[in-house]
């Protein structure tokens, strides 16, 4: 073992360690690790830096433009209305429905892409029928999943895996090479979530009322200011009401008139009625006021926050964005977006106090007070994944037939091997941008540049793998180990390490590192290296048991109100069945 194997050893266990804690940001982490690798001059610049101009990356980040080319036409909404109204009639019947066009739309549209557009038709299918929406967020998330493996461009790990062959001199993977397995797995996810999943699944959201579902009903009250309340004359940052008893006022009704999100300098006038957000402990020391009255026996329903000014929304924090780790406060949320921050929702537990100061985690659910006219801007922000039913944006409805003939054109000039995949995901990119699906600021804000980052970053890591030799020692370990078995049993236990890591960090980060290891092994003895790079793909997409390995499960993690007992629950059979169908299927697909 050279002194160049330690080191990329070392700086490997650190990087998995960095994934899985989450100390810091993923795509943060991938480039420290191609900074360190630079350095320390294992890898040369032009390796160190290849990893932007690599296939994969190019490909992903244009994929993404296509992704949401596609949305700003409207024409999966289309879909989802026909969804909702099949939810009206029959749950089974909307839930079969949902898993099919879900997965026929992830196979050719980034799954993420294809889980944020339907997240909130999801929710309103589960209002018409009737049931809890965590019965139908976790099947959505999971068909996504199911769908993405059944092409080459179904999910981002797909390109990547195929690009890191391209690198070693192998045939690229065609558009549907791999259909077959994946319709396959994607049948049988379908089945096991219709006959047993579902039912593993708790009904774990109250009720469709957000404010009942984020139980806002101990955290909000109504007080009336009297003529001898010491906050009257008072403007609201020095109002002992707000100083010593650190209460948050919300709204204030005046002479039949309504302030929304009252400013630090408003004066306080008498007989002034406080909307107020605050604990119980807090109410009861608001009863010992003088001049203080509380309105009791208040029971808040949505309408009774919206107004023709001001609407109830919930949004997600997306996975791998620049919120993670900071508060609302720190990124002037309030002043940005004018918004009053009522409840986040974690883990399956629901925070209503010190909301401004909590930092942030992908996957937290926040029920916000929005002004109307905000809305429109609070879409916008990329980092967040808007579900609440509020009026859509206005979609390029007159677009969507050239821009499904563009997406038609990307899949069959790749598929039939006219234009290599990065090709034709550029082209497709450009002329989506060109007759107007979507604007040239709209393309730079499609695409998710901590992918992108995190990519560069990794395939660095890929590269100082081989180069080191680490790549070939790992798989002289796993063949002494495994390889008396034969070739069945190595591919079994690289696509069982495979979804094991992707379960606890990125699954690309997971196909950057495997897939160099999946070639040595084959190579070494001599054999195809197809079959193992498909236990590396299938393996590596198709993650269950945790809503931190896929970023589709995190999404619906808090909206879902879903503890993460409930993937290992639901997640784990699933994941040993594709693990034994994976055993037997690619073998026989793709011989040794």
């Amino acid at each position: 073992m050279t002194f160049d194997i330690v080191f990329v050893f070392v700086l490997l266990l650190v990087t998995l360690l960095l994934f899985i804690t989450e100390k810091f940001p993923v795509d943060l982490v991938a480039l420290m690790v191609m900074a360190t690798l630079l350095i320390s001059g294992i890898i040369t610049p032009e390796d160190g830096i290849s990893g932007f101009s690599n296939t994969a990356t190019v490909t992903v980040g244009a994929m993404f433009v296509i992704s949401a080319g596609l949305f700003r036409t409207g024409a999966l909404n289309i879909i989802g209305v026909k969804l909702s109204q099949i939810g009206r009639r029959s749950f089974w019947s909307a839930l079969i429905m949902m898993m099919l066009v879900v997965g026929l739309i992830s196979a050719f549209v980034n799954n993420t892409a294809a889980v944020v557009i339907f997240m909130p038709i999801v929710l309103g299918v589960a209002r018409e029928a009737k049931v809890s929406p965590s019965k139908l967020l976790m099947p959505l998330s999971f068909a996504s999943m199911f769908g993405g493996v059944c092409t080459l461009i179904g999910t981002s790990t797909n390109i990547l895996v195929n690009s890191m062959a391209e690198r070693h001199g192998l045939p690229s993977f065609g558009m549907f090479e791999f259909s077959f397995v994946g319709f396959i797995f994607f049948l049988v996810g379908v089945f096991y979530m219709l006959v047993i999943g579902v039912r593993m699944i708790p009904s774990s959201r109250a009720g469709e009322d957000l404010t009942k579902s984020f139980e806002m009903n101990d955290y909000l009250t109504e007080i009336i200011l009297l003529p001898k309340a010491l906050s009257v004359d008072k403007k609201l940052h020095e109002a002992p009401l707000v100083r010593d008893l650190d209460i948050e006022i919300l709204e204030v009704f005046r002479g039949g008139g309504r302030i929304l999100f009252p400013g630090p300098n408003l004066v306080l006038r008498e007989y002034d009625v406080l909307r107020v957000r605050a604990n119980v402990h807090k109410i009861q020391k608001i009863q010992q006021q003088e001049g203080i009255a509380i309105k009791s026996g208040l029971q808040w329903r949505d309408e009774d926050l919206e107004s023709t000014e001001a609407v109830l929304v919930e949004v997600v924090i997306a996975p791998h964005t620049s919120l993670e780790g900071k508060s609302l406060e720190a990124i002037k949320f309030r002043d940005r977006f004018g918004v009053a921050p009522l409840a986040i929702r974690r883990s399956g537990g629901i925070r209503h106090e010190k909301l401004e100061t909590t930092p942030l985690r992908a996957g937290d659910a926040l029920l916000m007070e929005v002004r109307r006219e905000q809305i429109d801007n609070l879409k916008n922000h990329t980092e967040l994944v808007f579900i609440s039913e509020i009026k859509q944006t206005k979609f390029r409805k007159r677009k969507i037939l050239p821009a499904l003939a563009i997406v038609f054109g990307v899949v069959t000039t790749s598929s039939l091997g006219i234009f290599p995949i990065v090709v034709s995901a550029i082209v497709g990119a450009i002329l989506l941008i060109l007759i107007g699906c979507l604007s040239l600021e709209e393309a730079y804000e499609a695409i998710d540049w901590k992918v992108i980052f995190l990519l560069a970053g990794l395939l660095t890591l890929g590269i100082a793998l081989e180069k080191s030799g680490a790549a070939v020692f790992i798989s002289d370990v796993l063949v002494s180990g495994i390889g008396r078995w034969g070739p069945v049993a190595l591919l079994s236990a690289l696509y069982l390490i495979t979804t094991l890591l992707s379960n606890v960090m990125s699954n690309n980060a997971t196909a950057a590192l495997l897939a160099p290891i999946a070639i040595a092994v084959a190579e070494s003895q001599g054999w195809n290296t197809r079959p193992f790079l498909m236990a590396v793909m299938f393996g590596a997409s198709l993650s269950f048991m945790t809503p931190i390995g896929y970023q589709t499960n995190t999404l619906i993690y808090g909206p879902g109100q879903y503890k993460f007992s409930d993937f290992l629950r639901v997640g784990t059979p699933l994941n040993i069945i594709f693990w034994l169908l994976g055993t037997w299927l690619i073998p026989m697909m793709w011989p040794f």
